[in-house]
């Protein structure tokens, strides 16, 4: 399935997991993590499993989890107060390689197993740079890793302390600094070569809609599906964003009846520009996203 917007909430608010049951995010990340300090650890799992409970149709918006680190005393705490609310998913942060999304998924096995549902079904996105170490070690998911990992992100605020930086941007471009392009690239390429889906990474500054705006369309552009908002306001923008629009979807149509009509050939012409078989791949990618995202509707 694709997730065009991941919203988190705060997993120790009710008002806030009562108002995201409306808002438009095609998924929910309850949130164990930053949103919660350590002494509401307790209340946050007790009311996300109840949320969880109640909430069993997903068919709109799924509902997935943020876990604390792997190498935190909070983690296994969190997955066994969790899971007897069948998430969709795990949100792993903080990751150092592949194998931290390795043993979350032997995790996972071992806890469906405990709640009776199907082993492999709880799926896994990973926050992939969010360490110092974690940028020298994407080359471990193409060297194995689970299958239920469905979508890799990047983070940049946590990155940047882990570098020891004062910010994460350049101080005359405005974009993000090398590091972070960096990170970013390593996330796209790593998403891509596994053929899970790469996420866009928070845009920070939530009063800032067209910023956002235009921060999706450079993700979109570079490749990404989707991003994840820190603020329920976003996720309209970020719905819009990765939604084909009625121009793009024409085009990909002419694009691949064109190459219908010439059976055989691998490079056409249409509207005065040539056409070869990257550009079929890509109207077939715009057709098969559109016709998923109306099927939800």
């Amino acid at each position: 399935m694709i997730i065009r917007s991941w919203l988190f909430v705060p997993g120790d608010s009710e008002r806030k997991l009562e108002k995201a049951r409306d808002n438009e995010a095609d998924a929910l990340i309850l949130d164990l993590e930053d949103a919660v300090s350590d002494d509401r650890q307790d209340v946050a799992r007790k009311m996300i499993r109840e949320y969880l409970l109640d909430r069993t149709d997903r068919s709109r918006q799924q509902l997935w989890v943020r876990i604390n680190p792997l190498d935190t005393e909070l983690s296994l705490p969190d997955l066994a107060a969790v899971m007897p609310g069948a998430p969709d998913g795990i949100c792993l942060p903080k990751v150092y390689s592949a194998k931290d999304v390795n043993t979350l998924g032997n995790y996972l096995s071992a806890l469906e197993a405990r709640e009776g549902l199907v082993i492999g079904s709880t799926k896994i996105v990973v926050v992939s740079t969010e360490t110092a170490a974690s940028l020298l070690s994407f080359h471990t998911y193409l060297e194995g890793v689970t299958d239920r990992l469905s979508a890799i992100t990047w983070g940049a605020e946590d990155l940047s302390a882990a570098l020891g930086a004062s910010d994460n941007m350049h101080p005359t471009s405005g974009g993000y600094d090398d590091p972070y392009l960096m990170a970013k690239s390593f996330c796209l390429a790593a998403a891509r070569a596994i053929d899970v889906q790469p996420v866009g990474v928070v845009y920070v500054n939530y009063r800032d809609m067209d910023g956002l705006a235009a921060d999706c369309l450079r993700d979109r552009r570079s490749g990404f599906i989707g991003k994840i908002a820190i603020h329920p306001a976003q996720t309209a923008i970020i719905n819009n964003a990765f939604t084909p629009s009625p121009e793009e979807v024409a085009h990909a149509r002419r694009v691949v009846d064109v190459f219908d009509q010439h059976p055989g050939l691998g490079v056409v012409g249409l509207e005065g520009k040539m056409l070869d078989m990257p550009h079929l791949k890509q109207a077939r990618n715009v057709l098969a996203m559109a016709a998923e995202i109306a099927a939800r509707r």
